[in-house]
C-alpha cells in the first residue's frame, strides 16, 4: 500500500472499529462463538451479534442478526444450544435466550423484570443458575406510569448505604440471588432470599446436585463491611445455604474441581487492603480443611487490570480446572501484560501465555487439548485466538478491524525501564507518530492511568494513536501505587496519595525531558480519574508543563466522602478514618489544597452523570483555577457516566478527544 493511501487514526474511526465482548469455545472444540460489537452511526448505538468461527479454519459467520444487543454467549455442556443474553424484544430488559447450534430461531427462556449476572449451564444441560436481580412492584409500576404518563420520577425513598453505582444510577431495593431456570419451558425458580444481603457467582457441582455462590449474608448490614464475602453451598432443589468456612475478605468466582472435593476462588485475605494481591485458594467442600492459598510465596496478582479505552472482552475468567483436577488456570498481570498461568494444587505455577499483550476471557474444549481466548496487542484492539495446547501455538482465528487498521499509520512505540526517585525500577512506553524522526523536535504529552490500583501496558488504546497521528509523542509508564509490579509497588501510596507516584512521574518527566527529539518547553499531561487527580495534584505543585486536560477529577476528598457512589469506602486509601476524625489528611491529599498556586492552562473534564467522582470534583478544580487567573475550560458531557472514554456515546467520545486536541494545540503548538 501507498504512503498516500494511509493516515494517522481520527477520533471518528471509534465508529469503525468493532470489539469482541464476549466468547466461548463448545465442547468438542470444533467452533468458538462470540460476540461481536458495532457502533449504528445513525443512532448513536452500540450494538452486538453473535458470531462462529470454526477452530480448524475457515471465515467466521454471522450467527444472529438485528439491531439488537447479543452477548454472554455459551454452549450447553452437551454441545446442543447456545445460551446468550438479548434485548432484541425489549430495549432495556433482556432476557435469556436459547438458539440451537445448528442454527435456527432463538426463542427466549425468561421472561423475568430485572437484570441477569453470571449464568452457568447445568452439567446434564438441562437447567441453569443465575444471579439475577429482580425489579420490585414500586419500580415496574413506577416504570409503567411513566411510560403511559411520560412523567418523570417524583421521589426516590433510600434506605441502603450503596445505593447508587455508576453506569448503572440508582440500585432497585431488592438484592441479587440464586436463581435456577429449567429447560425446556423456562421455570424459574428462586432458591436465595434476604432483604439486606446479596448472593452472586453461582457455580455448579459436577454432579449438578449442588451450587456453590458468594454472599454477604454472614453480617448485619454488608454495605458497612464490604469485604466481609463468604462461600456457601445449597442444594440445587433448593434449602438452606451452608457456610463453609473461609478467611474473611473479598472473594470472587468459585468453581468446582472435577471431582466434587475442591472449590477454588479468588480471593486475599484481610479487611481494607485493596493494595495487596489478589490470590487463587482452594478449600474442600465439606469444610473440613482450612482454605489454602495455592499462590503463597509468589507475588503475583490474580486479575485483568490493564487498561485501554477500549475494553474488548477483557474479563477474569474464573479459575478453571484441569481435567485431572490437578491444576488451575488463572491471569495474572505482570509488567504492562495480562498473562494466562496455571497452579498446581502444591503450589508450583507455570506460565502458559505472556506474549507482549492482553489475555482477557477465555475457555477450554472438553478435552482440554484446545483453548480459545480475546488476546489483543498494542497495535490490534483485539481477536478471538486459538492455542492448541499440545503445541503451545497460539493463533488468531478472528481478523477484526484488519481493513481498517492497514489504511492507518501507527507510528512506532518503544517500551522503556528507567530508574524511580528511590531506585526503583520503573516502566514505560512512548508512542512516536507517523514519520517520526529523531532529527525533530516533538511537543509530548505524559498521559496518567486511573486506578491508581491498574497498569498501562500492551494494550491498543485509540486516545494514544489519535493524539500521535497530530504530531505528538505520548508517554505513559506505571509509576507506584499501581499493579503488575508486586505488593511493595502497589502499597507504596497506600495512605499517601501524592507522593511516590508524582515522584515516580517526575522522574519519568526528566528522562523525557532529556531526550534529543523530545521539546522539553512543550510538554503537557492528562489522565482521568486518579489520573485525573494526578494531573491536578502536578500542577499545583510545579509549572514545569505548558498545558493540562484533566478529567473525571478526584479534587477534593472531603466533599467526595458520602458522595461518590463509593461512598465512605474512599476514607480507605486515606487511613482509614472518617473526615470528622482525620480532617487534616483528607485536606492534605485534596489537590484542591494546591491548586490556587497553579499556573498552567488547565482543561477539565467531567461527565454530568458520574457517580464515581461526582462533577462537583471537577467544578470545584474549575472555579478554583478561575479564581487564581489560570488559564481554564470546563467541559461537561450530558448523561454520561464515570467511564465515558470507554463506553461513552460515540459522538460525545469523540467530542471530548477532539477538546483535548484542541486544548494541546492551542498550547503546545
Amino acid at each position: 500500500m501507498s504512503p498516500s493511501s494511509t493516515s494517522g487514526i481520527t477520533a471518528e474511526d471509534l465508529y469503525r472499529i468493532e470489539q469482541i465482548t464476549a466468547l466461548h469455545i463448545s465442547p468438542d472444540g470444533r467452533h468458538v462463538v462470540y460476540s461481536q460489537q458495532w457502533v449504528d452511526r445513525k443512532s448513536e448505538k452500540k450494538y452486538s451479534n453473535l458470531w462462529l468461527v470454526p477452530t480448524d479454519g475457515g471465515a467466521p459467520k454471522r450467527f444472529t442478526y438485528g439491531n439488537q444487543v447479543d452477548a454472554a454467549p455459551r454452549f450447553s455442556p452437551n454441545g446442543r444450544w447456545i445460551a446468550f443474553l438479548s434485548n432484541r424484544e425489549d430495549e432495556k430488559q433482556p432476557q435469556l435466550y436459547l438458539i440451537p447450534t445448528d442454527g435456527g430461531e432463538a426463542r427466549p427462556l425468561t421472561h423475568l423484570q430485572g437484570d441477569f449476572a453470571d449464568f452457568e449451564w447445568a452439567p446434564n444441560s438441562r437447567r441453569l443458575v443465575t444471579a439475577f436481580r429482580k425489579k420490585d412492584a414500586e419500580d415496574i409500576a413506577r416504570q409503567k406510569d411513566e411510560r403511559k404518563k411520560e412523567l418523570g420520577v417524583v421521589e426516590r425513598r433510600i434506605t441502603r448505604l450503596f445505593y447508587k453505582l455508576d453506569g448503572q444510577g440508582f440500585l432497585p431495593k431488592e438484592r441479587r440471588h440464586i436463581w435456577v431456570i429449567n429447560l425446556p419451558n423456562g421455570r424459574a425458580r428462586q432458591l436465595t432470599h434476604g432483604e439486606v444481603h446479596d448472593d452472586w457467582s453461582p457455580t455448579w457441582s459436577p454432579d449438578g446436585r449442588h451450587i456453590a455462590f458468594l454472599s454477604n449474608r454472614n453480617v448485619p448490614d454488608p454495605d458497612l463491611e464490604p469485604d466481609a464475602v463468604d462461600l456457601y453451598v445449597i442444594p440445587a432443589s433448593g434449602g438452606e445455604p451452608r457456610r463453609i468456612p473461609t478467611p474473611y475478605g473479598p472473594k470472587s468466582l468459585p468453581r468446582f474441581s472435577p471431582n466434587g472435593r475442591w472449590i477454588a476462588y479468588f480471593g486475599r485475605e484481610g479487611k481494607s487492603n485493596w493494595w495487596k494481591n489478589m490470590h487463587l485458594w482452594i478449600v474442600p467442600t465439606d469444610g473440613s480443611a482450612p482454605a489454602r492459598d495455592l499462590l503463597a510465596g509468589h507475588d503475583l496478582h490474580v486479575g485483568v487490570d490493564t487498561i485501554n479505552d477500549l475494553l474488548g472482552a477483557l474479563q477474569l475468567t474464573p479459575p478453571t480446572w484441569s481435567a485431572d483436577g490437578q491444576s488451575i488456570y488463572f491471569q495474572t498481570v505482570e509488567h504492562g501484560r495480562t498473562q494466562l498461568r496455571r497452579v498446581t494444587l502444591d503450589g508450583e505455577v507455570e506460565t502458559v501465555i505472556d506474549e507482549p499483550g492482553v489475555v482477557g476471557t477465555y475457555s477450554l474444549d472438553e478435552r482440554q487439548s484446545r483453548l480459545a481466548c480475546f488476546f489483543a496487542t498494542m497495535t490490534d484492539p483485539g481477536q478471538v485466538c486459538l492455542r492448541e495446547m499440545l503445541s503451545g501455538r497460539l493463533h488468531p482465528l478472528t481478523r477484526l478491524n484488519e481493513r481498517l487498521l492497514r489504511r492507518r499509520d501507527l507510528g512506532s512505540f518503544e517500551e522503556i525501564w528507567f530508574d524511580g526517585p528511590d531506585g526503583n525500577r520503573l516502566q514505560g512506553w512512548i508512542l512516536k507518530p507517523p514519520g517520526f524522526s529523531r532529527r525533530r523536535k516533538y511537543p509530548l504529552i505524559i498521559e496518567i492511568h486511573g486506578g491508581p490500583l491498574v497498569q498501562y501496558g500492551h494494550f491498543f488504546m485509540h486516545e494514544f494513536y489519535y493524539l500521535a497521528a497530530q504530531g505528538y509523542l505520548v508517554a505513559f509508564c506505571n509509576p507506584r501505587g499501581g499493579r503488575g509490579y508486586g505488593e511493595a509497588h502497589a502499597k507504596a501510596i497506600w495512605g499517601d496519595w501524592g507522593s511516590a507516584d508524582y515522584a515516580d512521574l517526575m522522574a519519568w518527566a526528566d528522562y523525557l525531558a532529556a531526550l534529543p527529539y523530545v521539546d522539553e518547553k512543550r510538554m503537557g499531561v492528562a489522565g482521568g480519574s486518579y489520573g485525573g487527580y494526578m494531573t491536578l495534584w502536578i500542577i499545583g505543585h510545579t509549572d514545569r508543563f505548558r498545558a493540562a486536560v484533566a478529567q473525571r477529577v478526584v479534587s477534593n476528598f472531603i466533599s467526595m466522602w458520602g458522595t461518590s457512589d463509593f461512598n465512605w469506602i474512599f476514607q480507605e486509601p486515606l487511613r482509614g478514618k472518617p473526615p470528622w476524625e482525620d480532617l487534616q489528611t483528607f485536606w492534605e491529599h485534596s489537590p484542591l489544597a494546591y491548586l490556587h498556586r497553579a499556573t498552567t492552562p488547565t482543561l477539565i473534564i467531567h461527565s454530568e452523570h458520574d457517580h464515581r467522582t461526582p462533577i462537583e470534583q471537577g467544578e470545584q478544580a474549575f472555579i478554583t483555577l478561575k479564581k487564581a487567573g489560570v488559564e481554564t475550560e470546563m467541559v461537561r458531557f450530558p448523561e454520561e457516566p464515570h467511564g465515558l472514554s470507554r463506553t461513552g456515546r460515540t459522538d460525545r467520545r469523540i467530542a471530548r478527544l477532539k477538546h483535548i486536541l484542541r486544548w494541546f494545540d492551542r498550547y503546545l503548538k
